[in-house]
């Protein structure tokens, strides 16, 4: 009798369960590392970016984008047309590939000649992800003389390219993409008209001349943009309707780009701004990255701030306005600031696919060496108003001062004795204040050296921080290493439903630095679970972060247009599409160096300022419970961290085991 053979367990490991997502696969399967997934404006917008390239670029003087009756959105321009022959390597309608395959596009190819020498597509994944996520897409190109149409569902080609020729008086030439985005991939398939709205006007402020149009098919009903006036306009606009406050000086304009000669920036990269300051009312900020709108702000808004502390700074230091004990700092004078920013740079780097922060470290610099002598000079021509600016700004920094030392007073009684090894701060605002728990004596003696010291407390953890999940709190100071954490921050241990006394608080953000491997991993669980089980309160009010020092580091050679770079990434993710990108450049392979951090004691102290703790350039991961249940959270701890849990251990990790990359 023979016997069946069982069934393979659900679980198993074998080479049938590794899955390769081809195409547009990866999009489909994880929209949200593409796109905002809230509602499908991001999808319309990444055409539209297109043809606002087009006309950044001096070819196209329209745009139009259409609300049709079915659902569906059209935006044409008059631009050059999508090319539509051959790939001279792919051998297919080089269309086609531009609506089929991620991270292709004419915005990589950044050398001189160049389709796009400035453009804000830069992960070759816009019009693609619009495919992938749309039930049907038609596009028409009008180029040579020609017709040219394609249909997609669902990212696939559905009708292959087809042309006829149009009358040569109708000399047309352009782009017209029409997307129905299909509503399962989005919370809401609605498109927020006043977004919209807002997206439209904005690029037509940053392309003067442009006019951009939008059309109700339902109603008839049209708006066009058009600004002759450009920044300026628009923020006296904005302001009037945010605040009606009136600026308190002049507005502060300018604009200017890197020429042939300039040492360390591509010709051409740059930016053109508008400033002003207001006594009171809402403040208006918004920024912009080769007319990408970035509403996380980023580098080329860290870059204005410090500009135009830097001047305004001099100013006040050379007319000796500054009164005694008074130390201004970069937010009071960008505290009552207004501005449109709108950078132009070579080779921008995003936060994220959907491009709202802009990570660019070199754009700190740019953005700060132009505004910062240009606003110097104007002070100096028009003193009056630079004493009118001063006096703002020294009302700002008194009114901190005063705020600070209220704080203080507040938790001046019982102070426990700081830890020998903790290295303060000199500030005692805790709005600003932070502190790093750092791991290892070397980690910690680079970050001593690498930070400010006016807002930066170093703390170095020796060994690994006791598993405190099952300790009990009369136990915790035990364990030296907590101990100090504890007396460092200024807040007692205690639990989820209790009621701390946060005013001995003594820093706003508590970074966990550990190396960027599996034993700095282990050394930011240990710290979680420390701070979820006996300092839950400082998470809820969010104040615990994670710093993300790099792991690798690539030395790339000079291209194009492009000095020598140092670029850092993350992991191996990063690593690979930096790679990617370089060859994209036409760099030849080998040509640039890779660097890979074994830990943070590798760093020296400016490397690791640029990369982990300079605000303006690191990137840093607020701890939240994101809308889990404090609840659920806490079994979750329990199974990973409790002694009496390996059975149930081992079970969540064979089960989830595949999902995580081990650096080991």
């Amino acid at each position: 009798m023979a016997t069946k053979k069982p069934a393979a367990a659900a679980s198993d490991y074998s080479e049938a369960s590794i899955r390769v997502l081809k195409g547009l696969e990866p999009v489909k399967q994880r929209p949200g590392m593409y796109t905002r997934t809230e509602n499908p404006l991001h999808i319309i917008q990444e055409v539209i970016d297109n043809a606002s390239d087009e006309a950044l670029g001096g070819h196209c003087k329209n745009i139009v984008v259409t609300l049709n009756a079915d659902g569906s959105v059209s935006v044409e321009d008059d631009g050059r047309g999508i090319p539509v022959g051959l790939h001279p390597e792919e051998k297919v309608p080089t269309v086609e590939i531009v609506f089929t395959r991620l991270h292709a596009g004419g915005k990589f190819d950044k050398g001189s000649g160049g389709a796009y020498a400035f453009s804000g597509g830069l992960h070759g994944v816009g019009v693609s992800v619009t495919n992938a996520l749309s039930s049907r897409l038609e596009i028409s190109v009008w180029r040579e003389a020609g017709m040219h149409t394609m249909a997609f569902a669902h990212g696939d080609v559905i009708e292959k390219l087809q042309t006829r020729p149009i009358a040569r008086d109708e000399k047309k030439s352009g782009t017209r993409v029409t997307a129905w985005p299909e509503a399962k991939y989005f919370d809401s398939g609605v498109i927020p008209q006043a977004e919209l709205q807002r997206l439209l006007r904005s690029k037509a402020v940053l392309l003067p001349g442009v006019t951009v149009t939008l059309v109700h098919a339902k109603t008839g009903e049209r708006q066009t943009w058009k600004y002759e006036q450009g920044l300026r306009g628009y923020l006296i606009e904005s302001l009037a309707q945010a605040s009606h406050a009136e600026p308190l000086i002049p507005l502060f304009e300018g604009e200017q780009y890197a020429g042939s000669e300039s040492e360390g920036f591509a010709e051409g990269e740059g930016a053109a701004w508008v400033v002003a300051w207001t006594e009171d009312g809402n403040v208006v900020r918004e920024s912009y990255v080769n007319l990408i709108p970035t509403s996380n702000g980023g580098t080329h808004e860290s870059g204005l701030r410090e500009g135009l502390y830097g001047a305004v700074k001099s100013f006040v230091e050379l007319h000796s306005l500054l009164p005694k004990g008074v130390k201004l700092l970069p937010e009071d004078v960008f505290a009552r600031v207004s501005f449109v920013l709108s950078a132009k740079v070579l080779d921008p780097q995003f936060q994220g696919q959907i491009k709202e922060r802009l990570n660019s470290r070199d754009a700190v610099r740019l953005v700060a060496s132009f505004t910062k002598p240009a606003l110097e000079l104007w002070l100096h021509e028009h003193t009056d108003y630079g004493k009118k600016l001063a006096e703002l700004v020294i009302k700002q920094a008194q009114t901190r001062l005063r705020s600070a030392q209220k704080v203080e007073k507040k938790k001046s009684s019982g102070v426990a004795v700081l830890p020998g090894k903790l290295t303060d701060c000199e500030s005692n605002d805790i709005t600003r204040n932070e502190i790093f728990l750092v791991e290892g004596d070397s980690a910690g003696g680079s970050a001593k050296m690498g930070r400010d010291k006016e807002f930066q407390a170093i703390l170095p953890l020796r060994g690994k921080v006791l598993n405190s999940w099952e300790t009990e709190r009369d136990r915790l100071f035990a364990n030296n290493e907590i101990h100090d954490i504890a007396v460092a921050i200024g807040v007692d241990p205690h639990g989820k439903n209790d009621s701390p006394d946060l005013s001995g608080l003594r820093y706003g953000r508590i970074c966990i630095l550990s190396d960027a491997d599996v034993d700095g991993s282990h050394i930011q669980v240990l710290l979680l679970t420390l701070f979820f089980k006996h300092f839950p309160k400082l998470i809820e009010k969010g104040h615990i972060c994670i710093a993300r020092p790099p792991l690798y580091r690539v030395d790339a050679p000079a291209r194009g247009k492009k000095p020598i770079q140092k670029i850092y990434a993350l992991d191996e993710g990063e690593l690979s599409a930096i790679e990617d990108k370089l060859r994209k450049d036409g760099v030849k392979e080998n040509a640039w160096s890779i660097s890979r951090f074994k830990g943070l004691g590798e760093m020296n102290a400016e490397q690791l300022w640029e990369t982990t703790m300079n605000p303006d350039t690191r990137r840093l991961l607020p701890v939240a419970l994101n809308g889990f249940d404090i609840d659920v959270s806490e079994a979750r701890f329990t199974m990973l961290m409790g002694k009496g849990e390996a059975a149930a251990r081992r079970s969540w990790i064979e089960e989830h085991g595949n999902d995580a990359e081990a650096d080991i």
